[in-house]
């Protein structure tokens, strides 16, 4: 199936960024973009059942409907996981207010597309965690 057109928007713009410096300095300008999850929907100390298992950063995954859509929220507690925060903020603008499904169309693999097949294998598996509980939440929901 294909990705959600804003999701594959997004990895088209990245896909642009073919120098390795360039590619993380646009990465790190999405991470800019993190909003942390809303007091209303969670606050600290998070549920352990959000955390994203494998996270060197130490994410937690919020997955719901609002309007018939899904909504993601992300906390990253990792000040420097620049990565978790850039995969939260490319998941978040392109999966929001989808039809929960469509989350099912979203492969884990979009880790590598992201962030290239140099990040460490801790790094990657956290990563592809995240997307995993996004898509069993969503799972959940469909």
């Amino acid at each position: 199936m294909a990705l959600p057109p804003r999701l594959a928007s997004t990895l088209e713009d990245l896909a642009f960024f073919t120098d390795r410096a360039e590619r993380v300095q646009a990465l790190v300008s999405v991470a800019e973009r993190f909003r942390p999850v809303p007091t209303e929907t969670a606050a600290p100390p998070y549920e352990e059942a959000h955390r994203v298992p494998g996270c060197e950063s130490e994410a937690f995954v919020w997955v719901g409907e609002e309007g018939g859509g899904l909504r993601l929220d992300f906390a990253v507690l990792n000040p420097q996981g620049l990565s978790a925060m850039a995969l939260a903020v490319v998941l978040k603008e392109g999966l929001e207010g989808e039809p929960a499904a469509r989350a099912q169309d979203v492969p884990d693999e979009i880790v590598f597309e992201l962030f290239g097949r140099e990040l460490s294998m801790g790094k990657s598996l956290g990563l592809m965690n995240m997307v995993r509980a996004v898509k069993s939440g969503a799972a959940r929901l469909a």
